[in-house]
């Protein structure tokens, strides 16, 4: 280890050691902890300020003697590396804390010290071991992905394949480490990467070994729950292809004195408990167990149950794995019960008979168990137990032997007894993992302990330790000569490193006199002990060797310095351990046993095989078994002591890992409590000290640890280069800036290709490189904060001098105002004193005036009072009373018709109530408008008669008021009088007083008329009012009534439109899910095709090696098998047929076969043909039915063209009918021909049914074609005279027409001419019978709407029913049930629709599975997969009535070609045809319209042979040119797009109407007329199926080698990431090198596929779908690789990914591929980009990360935020509580856990119908195609 001034020589310590440098200081707690100085350090200080991260400030004393400074920590962009040798200063803390960085905040449980992997057990199951993992493993270099156990796995492999030198990965650790787990994840990596080259998988044997090997021999300790008690080394073997063929295990180191002692809180083996646990069992109640409580060998650790752990379960698992590894039932049994046995031993009670002997009582129950399970007799082994034989020169004797004596035989037999059952289970589970052909290589995998040391350590830990000595040396020199070679290779000087050698402790312990070897003597000794062999160290060792110590308190004790650390032994039992001795009686008596395991388990007891004795304390050490043992030696080996055989084993052990490469794997326990991801810095770094890896720092250290590319170092510190000094060679560009930058030579050295730098200098670059960077940021900040207030300052002097502009234009502006307002001001005054002076004048004038005019008035008034009171005193009284009646009337009247208007106002409220109830009714919306316009209207009549009667009541005030007016003027003639009598009212005083009162009260009187008068004009008024408001009121509820009127009508449409809504979500999600289910289906079915190709490659390969293995086959025909179908049968025949043709003698035997076969097939064919003429007899009459049926619910306008159709059926029939006769004529003949002339030669060629049978088939055609010319002229003919006919009546019809008989004298043939007529004349009667059917039709059809119109008029009535039952409801009830009807009502329809859609369904599906019959049917009837068309399907075909014209007789698109030519077509088309030439000078799918159009000759010569024996040859031709030349994608993507394209030709030409709506008639003209290929179709499918999943493949193999480069590593923006400083393990550069792959590669990679499948023809649909593919394999292969590359999480590295995926978007906005889906596979890719660039603090960020990573699963949200890794130091990490956060977040999200995706997913292809424009007969044969054989038709 280092020493802190190692850390500071690297430069001068006041450089490094000043103000805010962090360094380590000693700690008891954390080991390490973290200071900053406050101070800078000076030389020769004794002390150093520092500040903890705690806040608190310490002062650190330095060592008086030594002056170390403490260790420096490193920059926090190196925390957390892989690598621990990238670290610049390389030391204990710098290790320590970057392990529990790593561990504790980034979950990362793996590192890489140099050449070391240290895996920190997580007590935690994690999702990083699955196939996925393997697979983006596989093939990577080591460095180029994060630390693993399958990275080291991978490399093993890779290298013993390259180097063809055996392999060894050393697993090591403390007990707990998880080193059994690491060393399955390495076996399960080869097993998968390399498969299994026998049919038995030898991996899944070795896992299923598992079990068993650790119910035998792993336990419970106080430090694990399932700790392996032993140490074991499997080879895994490989042949020649490195394929695994085998296993085998040895084992090390079995603690046998588990079985019979266990400390507290420990268990024994766990197979014990699995059998007590499993005792109530049937098959183990002769075992006698119970529960592991009653047992002395398993009660003493006094806790016998595993939390979580089922014993009984555990139990059937072992029972399973038993019988996978080829133990049978009876073996197993007899373990069991050895097993079980064990157990009643040690249960055995041994009592003292004296002081010098023991007995055992008699009758012992376990005792007697123990002898019945292991089949040996009571009193021998009672006896022997109690009993040991002395042997002499010339006697023997038997000796009893005292209690503890006894009790110690009994357990070492017991644990004899296991040893060897252990043994025999290692044994057969080597030989079921034995290969069976010869081994090529090995990987080795050594599970083993670690270094122990406990407070009391025995025989155990010294051998343990002792193995861990040889380990650690073999691992230095490992390290070192890695180290040297690196030097070398680099070409610098090499300079001897000191490091630690363990030889002389290795000598101390075995060397001659060592402690085995005196050990070894001390057993020889008669009367040997413990205490003497401990005085023969004390005087050998202890003052010759410093690595031998005595304890002071001691005198049975040693110490010895490992190194890892010293350890003391107790020697107490060391002898005792290492004789290991058994009574040999014992073993005698067990040898004598009847059970036949046991006695297999001993027969080799007396033959000594290799070491196979007993290891120290009971651990037992399993070797390959030598072939050859001398039996003279027996005596010899058999005395052996334990140490011996160990350190032989030893050796041999050391031997084989020397002969490998090895690889070492460092298992870490982080702490004693198992919590998951819990570090314990004490126990780690005690681990590490143990296990060499602070070691393995140290060498690094000691030498160059930092090693640079010049390209790297360029790139990271060219910030501190000037322009100057950069020049055009790289390594002369850093010598001379390292020159200036460390002045140190010794510092760094050049080699070849690197840089490498001593510990500390990479730390001092990386702050020179902060510090640069830290100045320009200043600078950067200075100048841009200047411009910043520059421009606030000039913004605010602008701002100001505006705001004093504005300012003083505002006060100028209130001066002007307050001048004009002064001036104001004194005029206003002046001119209103004056106002006031004559206002005061004036008021004083008119005061005068007003009192003496209201004097004189006065004065008047009363003179003229007194005159009128005395004059018409009772003339006013008279009137009066008169008029107070009146009045009294009138109230009383008035106050009647009041009362009778509130109680119709009462009245009419409640009719209002009522209406305002019905007008919420919409039903009687109409109506209610009706009602309150009449209402308004007689309210309007109401208003115009109050007005009325107003207008009358007003003429009677104005007559009242013309009377007191005559009146008035009557009084005043009457005053003139009373002027003259003047005197006499003088005389009359008293007369005229009470005429005065009078007067007063008429006055009185007058006023209250007056105000009873305005009182009724104000009551007037008020009911004008009041009528206005109710007319009003009634005019708002009318529009109230309208707004719910038009809202319940926006509600019903609203529902509607919902329901409609809802349904068509409903079917659109129905739909989706049906695609969804589609797509799934499809990709089952594809993948299943990839499985069925991949089984035919098999079968072909298999088939080849038997070719090849059988050198003279037997002659002979080949049988296929009799359950093959038809189908399959032909085609494999034919396939077997194209491909002998090479053969002339075979092929002539094929050819008979053929023939044969085509007769046989012809006599089976009549016999279907009779059959098939009835049913077709029979379908005509239903066809015929049906057309009438059909044709009832027509008009009138289309029946005579409708006659002219069923003419036509007519004719049809005929011609069907005289065709099916003369087909029955010839078959007959052919019939009679074959059965006459049966015999040997009857099918070959030449014979005469031979030649009659193709005689008539020539024949038949013949005819066959002319007279289906000859139909369709008669046809058309029929037609037009059809239409010419329309005008006459049908009498004349039924006549012969002029243009008819000059048509029909135009035929040559007079018979036909006959048939026509008469046809004819069958026709016109026909049609006369169907007239009359169909006016009965119609008459139906009238009664049929009648009844309809009439169920519509009862639903009318029956609605207003329910409509009148609804008003009589209230309101809220009227208006639930309108609803609720309306709800029923569209229910219905709802329903009705849904029934009838089922309806649809059930009929589509009864079709399909009709059409399925049919098919099944038409297969087995019809020979092969071609199958003529029937009469019957020509009578269902629809035919328009169109004039067809006769057929050319020049080229029709078709090209014919000889038998014997085939095998010459297939070669030279498809064998032999090089895409390039036929891609860039032929039009695209000329191969598939060459090869359809030769079918389509075979067609037209209806030769089905020749039909299929074309389609197999083309496509076994295909699949044969496909594996030959499959990894073309040239190849493979000119035979995808002409399968595709003569796919798409079967169809177009098919005869299928859904193919032909884009047909031209000629190509209409060109459709086959005799076969239906749809099943071929569908083989053609498949078969285009699997060449789109091999071009993906294909292409997968091209783009798999360029993704990770180009879209990760290589900076397509140049100086945005830097490269940080890398260890031992070297990654890829992301600099361009000559070879290296950048985004432009993959553009062009991917321009070169798109531009090869458009001028191979692709279609366009096609090539999107493999676009798609394309991208999503790019954007899979790169997330996958930035989860498992630490390096690349960054922010730089984020936007060089978005810019690399900006850049392929754009390459497909050029291409026009936008719409095709792949961008939406990069989103994954895209989120992942931008998670990296986002702010990652606080819980805004955390929400706004959940909503845009909705593309990524959790685990791929955290594993990002966990690898994130800052370049620079401006970055900050992400925090451990914002993980978490971001976990809570997205707890609830249904997602599946897996963290890689997929890259194996291919999407499931579809084939759109493409139709091609090309004219058949227009395409030209070039001549370089070798097709001249080929004759145009």
């Amino acid at each position: 280890m280092e020493k802190g001034h190692d850390s500071s020589t690297s430069m001068a310590a006041s450089e490094l050691y000043t103000k805010f440098a962090r360094v380590w200081i000693p700690d008891a707690d954390e080991v390490w902890k973290s200071a900053e100085l406050t101070k800078n350090y000076k030389h020769g200080d004794s002390t150093l300020h520092l500040t903890l991260e705690d806040g608190m400030d310490i002062e650190h004393k330095l060592d008086d003697k030594t002056k170390n400074l403490p260790h420096l920590r490193n920059p926090d962009i190196l925390v957390g590396e892989n690598d621990l040798t990238a670290l610049s200063y390389l030391h204990e803390p710098a290790v320590l804390h970057n392990l529990k960085v790593r561990f504790t905040d980034s979950k990362l449980i793996y590192t890489y010290c140099g050449i070391v992997l240290v895996a920190i057990n997580p007590y935690e199951n994690l999702p990083i071991y699955g196939s996925d993992i393997i697979n983006a493993y596989s093939g990577q270099n080591m460095g180029d992905m994060d630390p693993h156990i399958f990275a080291v796995a991978e490399e093993a492999y890779k290298q013993m394949a390259r180097d063809e030198r055996n392999q060894s990965i050393i697993v090591s650790g403390e007990s707990g480490a998880g080193k059994t787990v690491s060393a399955k994840y390495a076996m399960r990596y080869f097993a998968t990467v390399s498969g299994a080259a026998t049919e038995a998988n030898v991996e899944e044997k070795v896992l299923a070994s598992n079990p068993i090997m650790e119910a035998i021999g792993n336990a419970k300790t106080t430090r694990n729950d399932n700790s392996s008690r032993f140490g074991k080394y499997i080879e895994i073997g490989f042949d020649k292809r490195y394929r695994i063929i085998g296993a085998n295990m040895r084992t090390y180191l079995l603690e046998k004195s588990r079985v019979v002692f266990q400390a507290d809180e420990e268990r024994n083996y766990h197979i014990f408990y699995q059998l007590c646990a499993s005792s109530h069992l049937p098959e183990f109640k002769n075992l006698k167990l119970g529960s592991a409580d009653v047992f002395h060998c398993t009660n003493q650790g006094r806790n016998p149950v595993i939390d979580g752990v089922d014993d009984a379960k555990e139990m059937c698992t072992t029972q399973h794995a038993f019988s996978l590894l080829g133990i049978n039932e009876l073996n197993q049994k007899g373990l069991f019960q050895v097993l079980a046995a064990i157990l009643h031993l040690g249960n055995v009670e041994i009592k003292d008979r004296d002081s010098d002997s023991s007995i055992i009582p008699p009758n012992n129950r376990h005792l007697t168990v123990f002898c019945e399970l292991m089949g040996v007799t009571y009193q021998d082994m009672s006896h022997w137990l109690c009993h040991k034989k002395l042997k002499t020169a010339q006697e023997t004797y038997i000796k009893p032997i005292p209690r503890l004596q006894a009790s110690n035989a009994r357990d070492a037999l017991a644990k004899h007894i296991y040893a060897k059952v252990f043994n025999w289970i290692v044994d057969h589970v080597n030989k079921s993992l034995r290969a069976t052909v010869k081994q090529h290589s090995f990987i080795g995998v050594l599970d083993i302990y670690g270094f122990e040391t406990f407070e009391i350590n025995s025989f155990e830990q010294f051998c343990i330790n002792y193995a861990n000595e040889k380990l650690q040396q073999q691992f230095n020199m490992h390290v070192f000569k890695l180290e040297q070679e690196e030097y070398l290779k680099e070409q610098i000087p090499w300079t001897l490193i000191d490091f630690y050698d363990n030889q002389p402790c290795i000598n101390l312990i075995e060397a001659k006199m060592g402690v085995l070897d005196l050990l070894d003597e001390e057993c020889k000794m008669p009367k040997g002990s413990d205490d003497s062999w401990a005085q023969k160290l004390y005087n050998t060792h202890l003052k010759t060797c410093s690595l031998f110590e005595k304890p002071r308190m001691s005198n049975k004790a040693f110490i010895i310095q490992h190194f890892a650390d010293k350890v003391q032994y107790q020697c107490d039992g060391f002898l005792e351990k290492n004789k290991d001795t058994v009574n040999e009686e014992q073993i005698n008596v067990l040898k004598a046993s009847k059970l036949d395991l046991l006695v297999e388990l001993f027969q080799d007891e007396a033959k000594v095989t290799s070491p196979t004795g007993t290891a120290p304390g009971g651990r037992t050490r399993l070797s390959v078994k030598p072939k050859e043992v001398r039996s003279g030696a027996s005596s010899k080996e058999h005395k052996k002591t334990v140490g011996c055989q160990f350190r032989n084993s030893l050796a041999m052990l050391m031997e084989t890992l020397n002969a490998t490469t090895p690889h070492y794997v460092r298992c870490i326990k982080p702490n004693d409590l198992k919590f998951p991801f819990t570090f314990d810095p004490k126990r780690a770094v005690q681990q590490l000290r143990a296990c060499g890896v602070l070691e393995t720092i140290r060498i690094s250290a000691a030498g160059f640890p930092s090693r640079w590319t010049y390209q790297e170092f360029f790139s990271r510190y060219r910030v501190l280069m000037k322009q100057k000094d950069v020049l055009s060679d790289r390594r002369l560009t850093c010598r001379n800036v390292l020159e200036k930058l460390v002045q140190d030579q010794d510092k760094y050295q050049f080699g070849k290709t690197k840089i490498f730098f001593r510990a500390g200098q990479v730390a001092y670059l990386e702050k020179l490189r902060a510090d640069k960077l830290r100045k320009a940021c200043v600078r950067i900040q200075k100048t841009i904060r200047c411009w910043l207030v520059r421009k606030k300052y000039l913004r605010k002097k602008h701002a100001a001098i505006t705001i004093q502009r504005y300012t003083r234009g505002h006060q100028a502006r209130c001066l002007v105002k307050y001048m004009r307002q002064t001036l104001a001001a004194i005029t206003i005054q002046k001119f209103q004193r004056m106002c006031v002076q004559r206002k005061v004048y004036l008021q004083k004038q008119a005061a005068a005036l007003v009192m003496q005019t209201i004097l004189r008035a006065y004065m008047a008034r009363q003179k003229y009072q007194g005159l009128l009171r005395n004059h018409k005193a009772v003339f006013i009284q008279k009137h009066v009373r008169g008029w107070l009646a009146r009045q009294r009337y009138k109230r009383s009247l008035r106050a009647i018709v009041y009362l009778q208007c509130c109680i119709r106002r009462m009245k009419a409220k409640k009719e209002l109530k009522k209406l305002k109830i019905e007008a919420r009714s919409v039903e009687h919306f109409k109506k209610l408008n009706v009602g309150m316009e009449n209402k308004i209207m007689q309210l309007q009549r109401k208003l115009d008669e109050q007005a009325k009667d107003n207008r009358v009541t007003s003429e009677r005030l104005n007559c009242l008021e013309t009377s007191h007016a005559v009146e008035s003027e009557k009084l005043k003639v009457e005053v003139s009088k009373l002027k003259g009598i003047e005197e006499e009212a003088k005389n009359n005083a008293n007369r005229v007083t009470s005429l005065l009162e009078q007067l007063e009260r008429l006055r009185k009187e007058l006023t209250t008329t007056q105000k009873e008068k305005k009182t009724i004009e104000d009551w007037a008024t008020k009911y004008r009012d009041e009528m206005e408001k109710m007319v009003a009121e009634l005019k708002q509820q009318n529009g109230l009534l309208k707004t719910e009127k038009d809202d319940l009508n926006r509600m019903i449409k609203e529902q509607s439109q919902q329901m409609t809504e809802k349904m068509t979500r409903a079917l659109a999600e129905e739909t989706q899910q049906l695609e969804s289910d589609l797509n799934e289906e499809r990709s089952r079915y594809q993948n299943l095709l990839t499985e069925h190709l991949r089984l035919e490659e098999r079968y072909d390969d298999l088939k080849e090696e038997i070719t090849l293995s059988v050198s003279v086959p037997k002659p002979g025909h080949r049988r296929t098998d009799s359950t093959h179908s038809s189908n399959g049968s032909e085609c494999t025949y034919n396939s077997e047929f194209a491909e002998s043709e090479e053969s002339s003698r075979h092929g002539e035997d094929v050819t008979r076969g053929m023939d044969t076969s085509l007769t046989l097939k012809l006599q089976k064919r009549v016999t279907e043909l009779e059959q098939e003429k009835s049913s077709l007899r029979n379908e005509l009459e239903n066809k015929e039915e049906q057309f009438q049926r059909a044709r009832v619910r027509d008009d009138e306008e289309h029946k005579k063209s409708r006659g002219a159709e069923l003419e036509y059926e007519s004719l049809k029939r005929q011609e069907l009918d005289s065709e099916n006769k003369k087909l029955k004529h010839d078959l007959t003949a052919m019939r009679q021909s074959l059965l006459g002339n049966a015999g040997a030669g009857a099918g070959a060629p030449g014979s005469p049914p031979y030649k009659v049978l193709m005689d008539q088939l020539n024949s038949s055609c013949e005819e066959l074609e002319v007279r289906k010319e000859e139909v369709l002229i008669l046809r058309s003919q029929l037609v037009s005279q059809k239409e010419a006919m329309q005008h006459k009546d049908e009498k004349e019809t039924m006549t012969e027409p002029v243009h008819y008989a000059e048509d029909v004298h135009k035929m040559k043939d007079s018979g036909a001419i006959t048939q026509a007529y008469l046809g004819l004349k069958e026709t016109n009667r026909l049609l006369e019978g169907q007239m009359q059917q169909q006016r009965r039709s119609y008459d139906n059809e009238v009664e049929v709407l009648r009844g309809e119109l009439q169920s519509v008029k009862e639903e009318n009535n029956r609605q207003q029913q329910l409509l009148a039952q609804n008003l009589q409801l209230p309101p809220e009830a009227r208006i639930e049930a309108s609803l609720q009807h309306e709800i029923t009502r569209l229910t219905n329809e709802n329903l009705d629709l849904m029934e009838q859609l089922e309806k649809q369904d059930k009929t589509i599906r009864k079709l399909k599975k009709q059409l399925k019959v049919f098919s099944k049917k038409i297969g087995e009837m019809g020979a092969g997969h071609v199958e003529t068309i029937s009469p019957g399907q020509m009578v269902e075909e629809t035919v328009r009535p169109v004039n067809i014209p006769r057929r050319e007789k020049d080229f029709q698109g078709m090209l014919e070609y000889k038998k014997e030519d085939e095998l010459k077509l297939v070669k030279n088309l498809i064998l032999e045809l090089k895409p390039r030439g036929v891609a860039v000078n032929l039009i695209p799918g000329l191969p598939a319209y060459i090869l359809f159009m030769c079918l389509r000759h075979a067609d037209y010569v209806n030769d089905d042979q020749k039909v299929r024996t074309l389609l197999t040859s083309t496509i076994n031709s295909i699949k044969k040119i496909l594996k030959k030349r499959g990894d073309d994608f040239e190849t493979v993507s000119f035979w995808l797009s002409n399968t595709c394209r003569f796919l798409h030709c079967l169809k177009q030409y098919s005869g299928d109407e859904s193919f032909m709506k884009h047909n031209t008639p000629k190509q209409n003209d060109h459709c086959l007329s005799n076969f239906d290929l749809a099943e071929y179709r569908q083989v053609l499918s498949d078969l285009a199926i699997q060449i789109y999943q091999q071009l993906i493949k294909c292409m997968e193999n091209i783009l798999q080698p360029m993704i990770v480069s180009g879209m990760l590593e290589h900076e397509t923006i140049q100086g945005v990431s830097g490269v940080k400083p890398t260890g031992l393990r070297k990654r890829t550069s992301s600099i361009a090198d000559e070879g290296t792959y950048t985004l432009e590669s993959i553009l062009r990679q991917l321009s070169a596929f798109h531009s090869t499948m458009c001028q191979h023809g692709t279609d366009p649909e096609l090539i999107k779908q493999v676009v798609k593919q394309q991208f999503y394999i790019i954007g899979a292969v790169t997330l996958n690789n930035l989860l498992l590359r630490k390096d690349m999480c960054s922010w730089s590295k984020g936007m060089q990914i978005r810019y690399n995926v900006s850049q392929l978007e754009e390459w497909l906005r050029d291409k026009s591929l936008m719409l095709c889906g792949a961008k939406e596979t990069l989103e994954p890719l895209i989120q992942a980009a931008q998670l990296l660039q986002v702010k990652k603090k606080t819980d805004e960020d955390a929400e706004a990360i959940c909503s845009m990573c909705n593309s990524l699963s959790t685990s791929q949200i955290v594993k990002v935020l966990n690898l994130y890794t800052p370049v620079n130091e401006f970055e900050e990490r992400v925090s451990v509580t914002f993980i978490r956060t971001i976990q809570t977040r997205l707890r609830d999200r249904c997602e599946t856990p897996q963290l890689l995706m997929d890259t194996k997913i291919i999407y499931p292809v579809t084939f759109p119908f493409n139709p091609s424009s090309l004219a058949l007969e227009t395409i030209q044969i070039p001549g370089s195609l070798n097709l001249a054989f080929l004759t145009r038709v």
